[in-house]
């Protein structure tokens, strides 16, 4: 298998009450060029999974591995796009898609595989402009750029659109499964949003909370693009839903006991 979880679990200190369990026994084999979601409510531990594949985060338990080589560290096999684009406002938009690979080619090559990715997000024309120059959106656009351009792997996407208004949310949306067809890169992506988890990905896995766990994977098995009033993108959104507010509730309802007991 391409990326394999086995039997991962994660653990935070605590000062006050010592080891703190985010998720246990996560077991996951995910294929090639396949677009997977990860959905779950605040705290299951969706983006410390996310990190862990970055290896920006240690493993616990278990471990994870990505075409049989386990994963303890950062590396170029894997790019991260965060919810915030995290680029250099001292650099112009080109600058920042060649950053992270001018020390591993040649000039002229770097600028040539910026120029293409660039071209890809459609900001080649914006390409001498200065990040804060440009919105929200084409901020993201840029940091896809740039994750694109070291040829990972694996592209990690951590709630990329959730800062972002819905109108602007679907005109990515777009440009991403234009971006994915084109490269069929292996997509492991990060959002509270089961509509677009439902558009976007070949699998959705659910995560429970108090510990983070898998609850539920489902295969997406419905021609693109998908239609929010399409039948079997409401069934599926329902069944979804019903999975996540038991979950919730199971937070909300811990929550106000403690505050019985305090």
């Amino acid at each position: 298998m391409f990326l394999e979880f086995n039997e991962v679990g994660k653990n935070f200190a605590d000062e006050q009450h010592g080891s703190f369990e985010v998720f246990s026994d996560i077991n996951l084999s995910i294929e090639e060029n396949q677009f997977v979601s990860i959905l779950g409510p605040s705290g299951c531990g969706k983006s410390t999974l996310l990190s862990m594949v970055a290896g920006l985060e240690d493993v616990t338990q278990g471990d994870i591995q990505l075409e049989g080589n386990e994963i303890n560290s950062p590396g170029p096999d894997r790019g991260m796009v965060f919810q915030e684009p995290s680029l250099f406002p001292w650099l112009n938009v080109k600058e920042n898609v060649m950053f992270p690979i001018k020390k591993k080619m040649s000039k002229a090559e770097a600028e040539k595989r910026a120029d293409h990715f660039l071209q890809m997000v459609h900001l080649s024309r914006f390409k001498n402009h200065y990040t804060y120059e440009l919105s929200g959106g084409m901020q993201q656009r840029v940091a896809i750029a740039r994750a694109l351009a070291m040829d990972p792997k694996v592209l990690l996407m951590d709630e990329p659109f959730g800062a972002l208004d819905e109108q602007t949310r679907h005109i990515l949306h777009d440009e991403l499964m234009k971006i994915w067809q084109e490269t069929r890169k292996t997509i492991l992506f990060v959002t509270h949003s089961i509509q677009e988890a439902i558009k976007l990905s070949d699998r959705v896995v659910v995560m429970g909370t108090r510990p983070g766990r898998v609850i539920a994977d489902f295969d997406i098995d419905l021609p693109r693009p998908r239609k929010r009033d399409n039948p079997e993108v409401i069934k599926l959104e329902k069944t979804v839903m019903d999975l996540l507010e038991v979950e919730i509730n199971k937070v909300l309802k811990e929550e106000l006991n403690h505050e019985d007991r305090a």
